[in-house]
């Protein structure tokens, strides 16, 4: 399956006509998102754990067929640094879990200026994969420190089958590769972080490597991050019919 959105949906420079109708009030406005998209990234959840509560209102409110990508709390990530994090783990678990089938990925974004550290990273995989029914939910790892990105790294997300984020954008490396059955795709902006238009010609290319893995049974999660001007809505939407097309 290919699934593509934005990296969260509750912009209010999204609203009165840059995607949002001006007579639409911010209740509706994910249902709305779901009408155009099957899939939304939660950034929400990296910053605050959202009550179980919003998680069940998000499930509800959506579609069947519908997917959560759920961003990993950055006290795991940024402060705790993938140490000892069994109990923040299982709690972020808890809530997310309300999310039921709908729960497609959690992503992990792990901070710049944190150098690789290979035993850190094995222990927080075992620990995800002794998680209950851990064969049913998927992880990305989205690396942002350019010691991370090394064989070593690759060989413990292929051990586990977690996937590796391929992250698009000004300042950011580049690096397109596969270590698991699913892939997770993020554009931040190419000339402009999370502040630039991506052209049509760079969402056809991307738009042919979709298509390739697709080809060769991956599933593909894409978020566009490049939320200013609407430019996430807009480019999400180009996407989906470039790889359908």
């Amino acid at each position: 399956m290919v699934l593509i959105g934005t990296s969260g949906y509750n912009y209010g420079h999204w609203w009165d006509g840059v995607f949002y109708p001006a007579n639409l009030p911010q209740r509706k406005w994910l249902e709305f998102y779901a009408e155009h998209f099957d899939t939304v990234e939660l950034n929400v959840s990296f910053y605050r754990l959202p009550k179980k509560e919003t998680f069940e209102g998000w499930y509800e409110r959506t579609p069947n067929r519908f997917w959560f990508a759920v961003k990993g709390s950055r006290y795991i990530t940024h402060i705790k640094r993938l140490k000892d994090c069994k109990e923040p783990l299982s709690l972020l678990l808890d809530h997310a879990s309300l999310l039921r089938e709908k729960l497609g990925v959690i992503l992990w974004q792990l901070p710049p200026r944190f150098k690789f550290r290979e035993e850190r990273l094995e222990e927080f995989c075992i620990l995800l994969s002794n998680l209950p029914d851990s064969k049913l939910l998927r992880h990305s790892f989205e690396f942002r420190d350019e010691s991370w990105f090394c064989d070593e790294a690759f060989q413990i997300l292929e051990k586990y089958h977690f996937a590796f984020c391929i992250a698009h954008g000004i300042g950011l490396r580049l690096m397109e590769r596969v270590t698991s059955e699913s892939i997770y795709l993020r554009f931040h902006g190419g000339e402009v972080l999370y502040g630039s238009n991506y052209s049509h010609k760079e969402l056809k290319g991307w738009a042919k490597k979709i298509r390739d893995w697709r080809a060769k049974g991956k599933d593909i999660f894409v978020y566009f991050n490049n939320d200013a001007y609407g430019f996430a809505i807009q480019n999400a939407l180009t996407l989906k019919k470039l790889v359908y097309e």
